[in-house]
C-alpha cells in the first residue's frame, strides 16, 4: 500500500504540567520552553513534521498555554492556498467530559471528534519536549510496509536511563513482545536486556507512536487507560500487531532541569550531538527582526550566541546566551544557560529602573555566574555571585530556585546588587 501524507495526522502532546522542569514551566507549557538560544522545544517536532510533508498538524494544550499559543500563531502560519493546517486543540469542559486531560492517552481520547474529522488513516503521536531529527515519512512507511497496527519509535538506552523510559523487548520480526513502563527495580529490569551494546543494554521507547486510526479508536475504548506508556501500549501487545521502529540518531528527552541544562550546554561544544546547521533539514522557529550580536571583548570560548545580543568586556565559556541578552563589563559567565529577553528596554525603562532601585534586564557589571539557568527577562544586578554547589539542597526563595545543585533564576526575577548565592 502506498503511503500518502494527506492520510496522516501529526498530533503533538503539549499539555502536561511540566513539574520536573519547574520553574521554567511556572509561566509556560513545556513545549514553549526556550532552547539553544533562539528556539522553543515545540519547534523540534513541528520542523520534523514539515520536512516529512505532513499537512495536518494539531497541538494538544492545557496548562500555561498562552505563550505556546502565541508562538504557534506567530510562527506556523499556513496561507490560503495551502492544503494543510496547524491547529491548537485546547482542553475544554464539554457535556460529555467535565475533566481536564488525565494523561497522554486521555488527552487524545478527549479530542476524538476532531481526530475523526481530520479524515486520515494514520495518527502520528509526538511528544513536545524531545530533541531529535527524525524522518517521520520513513517511520510511517515502515509502519505501513510491516502491516503494523501500532508502531513505537525505539532506541537502545543506558541502564541509568531505563527508570525514566518504557523498556521493551523485540522479536526477530521487530514485534514488541514485552513492555515495562519506567522500571525502578532490578526485578523489573530482569530479562529485559537486548542487543550487544554493553553501554546501552536496554531498548527504550521514545514516546512517539504511529496508530492506524481504527486501532487508536479501539485502544482508547479501554476504561481507565489514560496513559500510552503505562496502559495503552502494554495492553495492546496481546490485541494488536505492535512493532518497534529502531532509531539510531541523536535523541534526548528534555524532561528534567538537569537534562535541559546539560543538553543546552552540549550545543555549545565544538562537536555538538545535535546539528542545528543541517542545510537540508533546518529547525524552524519564529522569524524575528533583530540586529547582529555585538561582542566588545575579553574572551569567549565554546559559546552559543543568540541574535541581537550585546556583550561588553566579559569572559564567557561553555555557555548558551539567548536572544537580546545584555551582558555588562567585567562579567564572568561559565557553564550557564542564559535565555535572554523578550524585548529591549528603552531609555525611559532604564530611568524607571534607577528610580525603583532595580537592575536592568541582563547581567550587571562585575557579576560572576558559574552553573546556572537564567530565564527570560531576568535582572541580575552588579557584583552578584551565583555558583553551582554540588549537593546543595533543593529549595525556593523570592529570587531563585535551587534544583540538583543548579541555581535557576525564574522569568522576570530580580537579583539585587551584591547578592551572593
Amino acid at each position: 500500500m502506498k503511503l500518502s501524507m494527506r492520510d496522516v495526522l501529526g498530533l503533538i502532546l503539549g499539555g502536561g504540567r511540566g513539574a520536573r522542569l519547574y520553574p521554567l514551566t511556572k509561566e509556560r507549557a513545556k513545549p514553549a520552553v526556550p532552547l539553544a538560544g533562539r528556539y522553543r522545544l515545540i519547534d523540534i517536532p513541528m520542523s520534523n513534521c514539515f520536512h516529512a510533508g505532513i499537512e495536518k498538524i494539531a497541538i494538544l494544550t492545557q496548562f500555561n498555554s498562552v505563550s505556546l499559543h502565541r508562538h504557534i500563531y506567530n510562527t506556523y502560519v499556513r496561507d490560503v492556498f495551502s492544503k494543510g493546517w496547524v491547529q491548537l486543540w485546547a482542553a475544554e469542559q464539554t457535556p460529555n467530559s467535565a475533566d481536564w486531560y488525565q494523561g497522554t492517552a486521555d488527552a487524545v481520547r478527549k479530542q476524538l471528534i476532531e481526530i475523526r474529522s481530520a479524515d486520515v488513516k494514520y495518527v502520528l503521536i509526538l511528544a513536545g519536549d524531545h530533541l531529535y531529527r527524525m524522518d517521520y515519512r520513513a517511520f510511517l512507511e515502515y509502519h505501513v510496509a510491516k502491516e503494523a497496527e501500532i508502531t513505537v519509535g525505539v532506541q537502545p538506552v543506558a541502564a541509568d536511563d531505563a527508570s525514566q523510559l518504557g523498556i521493551l523487548r523485540l522479536d526477530e520480526d521487530g514485534r514488541i513482545t514485552t513492555f515495562r513502563e519506567k522500571p525502578k527495580t532490578a526485578d523489573e529490569l530482569a530479562g529485559m536486556e537486548s542487543g550487544s551494546d554493553p553501554e546501552r543494554p536496554y531498548m527504550g521507547s521514545m514516546g512517539i507512536y504511529v496508530f492506524n486510526l481504527e486501532t487508536l479508536l479501539e485502544a482508547l475504548n479501554e476504561a481507565g487507560a489514560d496513559d500510552f506508556g503505562k496502559e495503552i501500549i502494554p495492553s495492546s501487545l496481546s490485541r494488536f500487531r505492535v512493532l518497534g521502529y529502531p532509531f539510531e540518531g541523536f535523541w534526548e528527552d528534555i524532561g528534567t532541569i538537569l537534562r535541559f541544562y546539560e543538553v543546552n550546554l552540549s550545543l555549545a561544544e565544538p562537536n555538538p550531538p545535535f546539528n542545528f546547521y543541517d542545510a537540508e533539514r533546518p529547525i524552524y522557529s519564529r522569524p524575528r527582526f533583530l540586529p547582529g550580536t555585538t561582542v566588545l571583548g575579553k574572551d569567549l570560548r565554546h559559546v552559543l550566541l543568540g541574535d541581537g545580543t550585546r556583550v561588553a568586556d566579559a569572559s564567557i565559556s561553555g555557555s548558551v546566551v539567548g536572544l537580546r541578552s545584555i551582558i555588562g563589563e567585567n562579567v564572568i559567565i561559565k557553564r550557564t544557560v542564559m535565555m535572554g529577553a523578550d524585548y529591549y528596554e528603552t531609555e525611559d525603562d532604564r530611568a524607571a529602573n534607577r528610580r525603583l532601585g532595580r537592575p536592568n534586564i541582563g547581567v550587571g557589571d562585575g557579576t560572576v555566574i558559574e552553573g546556572a539557568i537564567l530565564d527570560k527577562n531576568a535582572r541580575i544586578g552588579k557584583n552578584v555571585v551565583i555558583r553551582m554547589i554540588e549537593g546543595r539542597p533543593d529549595g525556593e526563595t523570592e529570587y531563585y530556585v535551587a534544583r540538583d545543585g543548579l541555581i535557576i533564576v525564574p522569568k522576570n526575577a530580580i537579583i539585587p546588587d551584591g547578592t551572593v548565592i
